[in-house]
């Protein structure tokens, strides 16, 4: 059995800076992620994406603020089970809950926070014949890696941020990108679909649109496509490429959570937004996978959100206790390994 005050399911940025909070006000937490390492959506899906929205980072990759802010949380020595979805949730007599993994580990712990982001959740795929076949021989919804795509002809279909923003990234690492969409106008931020229009009209971009991929081609690995443009629906274009990148956006399921016994609102979990709290007392959700009035679903957002909820975690692990919060300015931070990161103090000499 694993022990822990604050037990949080879902290891990406929102958990993880969770913990942070958490050990300033001297809280141990475990995390609970289905994947096998920590960092969500941003390590699995867009580990290379650029996310420009991040307080004090005109431009970080998606894989270095994880690497960031496990660096950050290092001092408070958190445990992770991962590889393991948290499957069962049982509520003690005492008030602790009780959360079993589908492998059957067992957690422990006075208040469990729900950072689990969208939820599981699996690519929109097109409804394209032998599209299983080509399934990881030349075939991809998500990009790990762009060094994969390194003077490779690349095809990617999609009119939504994700969409446009590997289309320019990889202008600069593919031989050939072709951008396919099925409408003329597109869902992404304005920047990009200028930057789109630019990195088409310097020749680094083929954008074909309104058209959509109909066909795939080639013996064991895919070797073309075959794209029909609306304009002239009896007419398709053969193009050979290496990759086809379908970027049609994840359809987020709760998966087992949606058992607990919480309120539900259109898959994400209804809180207080006092301190994030959920129905059930002691349960309390954060970032992606909650739903308030003005709820934003921004990686920043997650981060005030775990701020909260950890003051007012702690004030139901120790009622008794009075918190006074302190500036880590003037405080510092004192990790439970020993370390200790404050500003130096000022000496004060006398003047003869």
């Amino acid at each position: 059995m694993i022990k822990t005050d604050l037990l949080i399911i879902g290891a990406g940025p929102t958990g993880l800076f969770a913990v942070f909070e958490a050990g300033l006000l001297q809280l141990k937490c475990h995390l609970i992620d289905a994947l096998p390492q920590a960092g969500g959506q941003c390590s699995e899906i867009y580990p290379k994406k650029p996310i420009y929205d991040i307080p004090g980072f005109p431009e970080v990759l998606a894989g270095d603020l994880v690497n960031n802010l496990m660096e950050q949380i290092k001092p408070f020595e958190p445990g992770f089970t991962l590889g393991e979805r948290a499957q069962t949730i049982e509520k003690l007599e005492d008030g602790t809950f009780i959360v079993t993994t589908n492998k059957g580990t067992k957690h422990h712990a006075p208040i469990v926070a729900i950072a689990g982001g969208l939820g599981s959740f699996e690519p929109r795929k097109p409804l394209l014949e032998n599209l299983q076949k080509y399934e990881d021989n030349g075939v991809a919804y998500i990009i790990k890696d762009p060094e994969v795509y390194r003077n490779k002809k690349v095809v990617i279909a999609g009119g939504g941020d994700s969409a446009l923003d590997w289309s320019i990234f990889l202008a600069d690492v593919a031989s050939e990108v072709t951008l396919v969409h099925r409408r003329n106008e597109f869902r992404g931020a304005l920047d990009s679909v200028e930057k789109v229009q630019n990195l088409k009209n310097q020749g680094k971009i083929n954008l074909i649109t309104p058209a959509e991929i109909v066909a795939l081609k080639g013996e064991e690995t895919l070797e073309a496509v075959s794209i029909r443009k609306t304009t002239n629906p009896n007419e398709d274009v053969t193009l050979e490429v290496d990759n086809f990148v379908p970027l049609f956006g994840l359809s987020p399921k709760l998966g087992p959570i949606a058992d607990w016994g919480l309120d539900i609102e259109k898959n994400a979990i209804k809180v207080d937004t006092f301190d994030y709290q959920t129905n059930v007392p002691g349960i309390y959700a954060i970032g992606d996978v909650n739903t308030y009035p003005g709820k934003l679903k921004l990686i920043l957002c997650g981060f005030h959100e775990a701020t909260l909820m950890c003051q007012s975690a702690y004030q139901r692990i120790y009622p008794d206790k009075k918190y006074v919060m302190k500036y880590t300015t003037v405080g510092g931070v004192t990790g439970f390994d020993g370390s200790k990161k404050e500003a130096p103090k000022a000496v004060v000499k006398s003047i003869d």
